[in-house]
């Protein structure tokens, strides 16, 4: 859009939710407008990408014009009136094809919308396409057998991540201005460290996902550890996309409200803030150290602190474990009971065979790993009784090569020079995942070879808004996302 339609000397769409919402209210640009624009840069920018997998243009065409009707009337307006938006393949949508990467699902067209999706459309959003993922959302890389592969928008020899990796790649490439993601074991956090854009895992419970698939269409329960939140370029867009989404379950629907507490400080200058990057556990790379490193310089210069000894009660070994029992524990309900009694009898010394054993661990198991979840919690607690954040890695290093070997625990990356297991880039995940933690991910800085890197920021549980704070200060001091050369 040139300078002479878009007032405001930012390209549509490069603007945050809230400032293409606020456009749209003023009159400088129509929904039905804006939805071209997105869809055009689609078309002409995403074939290296591949992150829009399936469109339902005739729906959202519908309801922008639906939308610019209603501003004219006088209508009643959400926060997110008019904004055209895309939507990770793994939420159903009504009328429009959700497959979450499988084979079986590629014409599964839902009848009702997942109550994410439910709740962005109550807040007038305008859902126009899907965004790649992997099968089934269990991998840390987004590529499937029905839509293929989705690229790093800065390196497209490498993964954007997963399992919201088309959403994090539409983020970084201007393709929507918010995005709504998943997270059991970093989906929504790995992908923004990957390519260089922000999400918001929120504290577990606050959010319901009813409609996401797995579980299978139909299915009512929901995860241990499983979270839906939002992604987007701008803190101001997480925090609108948590207050849009977040609230009460279809259960609790009739009796429970959410009301989360403001955020423990608003300057810097008042924020306890601590940071743990280094663990021989699983040591960070050069690149990752010195964009933290900067970081707490940055800090401090601007008035702040940052506390680098500070620990909780519980040692990142003792969360890794812990969190990787329960997270598999969880992901076995797709596996048939002979399949579940095989895993149970390998004894293999390797990750995958430890992935099978706590694939098939029985109830006892689960029940004494729960309750040294729970010991975690207090011990996270007790933490943030003298700090309100704490500065963590997502990732041991930035975006990995592509690799689709199988199987997938089998792999190994490469982390600072060394081959390590693939299950290495989940440990730093595993604090906040397991102590059903908030934790908001920005842009910190770039590798040698021009990859994002991004800080895990790690508060206490039900303080997203205190999360969500120090990332706008941090956010503001590192510059917010860097732009690939592939968005032109």
């Amino acid at each position: 859009m040139s300078d002479a339609s878009d007032p405001s000397g930012t390209e549509l769409h490069w603007r945050s939710a809230i400032e293409l919402a606020t456009a749209i209210r003023a009159g400088e640009v129509t929904s039905a407008e804006a939805l071209e624009h997105f869809v055009a840069r689609i078309e002409r920018l995403d074939g290296p990408i591949n992150a829009v997998v399936q469109w339902d243009l005739d729906r959202a065409r519908a309801d922008a014009a639906a939308a610019d009707a209603a501003l004219a009337a006088g209508g009643r307006v959400g926060p997110l009136h008019g904004v055209p938006m895309t939507i990770k393949d793994s939420f159903q949508t009504a009328g429009c094809i959700t497959t979450s990467g499988a084979p079986e699902l590629a014409d599964h067209v839902p009848t009702e919308d997942a109550w994410p999706v439910a709740r962005l459309r109550e807040a007038g959003a305008i859902v126009f396409a899907k965004t790649n993922l992997p099968l089934f959302a269990g991998d840390i890389q987004s590529y499937n057998d029905v839509y293929g592969t989705t690229n790093n928008p800065h390196d497209v020899e490498r993964t954007p991540g997963g399992s919201s990796g088309g959403s994090a790649a539409a983020l970084a490439m201007g393709f929507t201005p918010i995005e709504l993601g998943s997270d059991i074991g970093g989906s929504i956090r790995v992908p923004a460290h990957y390519s260089g854009v922000m999400g918001h895992k929120p504290s577990y419970g606050i959010l319901p996902s009813h409609g996401q698939i797995p579980g299978m269409p139909g299915t009512l329960s929901q995860a241990d550890l499983a979270v839906s939140g939002p992604m987007a370029r701008t803190v101001d867009d997480l925090e609108l996309g948590l207050d849009v989404l977040a609230g009460p379950d279809r259960w609790m629907t009739p009796a429970w409200h959410l009301d989360l507490p403001p955020a423990r400080a608003t300057a810097l200058t008042d924020l306890r803030i601590a940071a743990w990057i280094d663990d021989d556990h699983c040591p960070i790379d050069a690149d990752t150290n010195a964009a933290f490193e900067t970081t707490f310089a940055a800090i401090v210069a601007a008035g702040g602190s940052v506390d680098t000894e500070a620990r909780p009660g519980f040692a990142l070994q003792k969360a890794d474990d812990v969190f990787s029992a329960l997270l598999f524990a969880a992901l076995s309900g797709g596996h048939p009971r002979d399949k579940i009694e095989h895993m149970a009898a390998d004894a293999s010394d390797t990750p995958l065979g430890r992935v099978k054993r706590l694939t098939a661990a029985r109830h006892r198991d689960w029940l004494a790993n729960h309750e040294r979840h729970l010991q975690i919690r207090e011990r996270w607690a007790e933490f943030f009784a003298d700090f309100d954040a704490v500065l963590l890695p997502v990732q041991p290093r930035p975006a990995i090569p592509h690799d689709h070997s199988e199987p997938q625990w089998g792999r190994t990356v490469e982390i600072g020079g060394t081959e390590a297991s693939y299950m290495d880039l989940f440990s730093w995940i595993a604090p906040a995942g397991v102590g059903y933690l908030p934790a908001t991910v920005v842009p910190i800085g770039v590798s040698g070879d021009g990859l994002p890197i991004g800080v895990q920021i790690v508060g206490p549980y039900l303080h997203d808004r205190t999360t969500l704070q120090v990332a706008r200060h941090i956010s503001f001091l590192r510059g917010g996302c860097p732009r690939p050369a592939l968005a032109g």
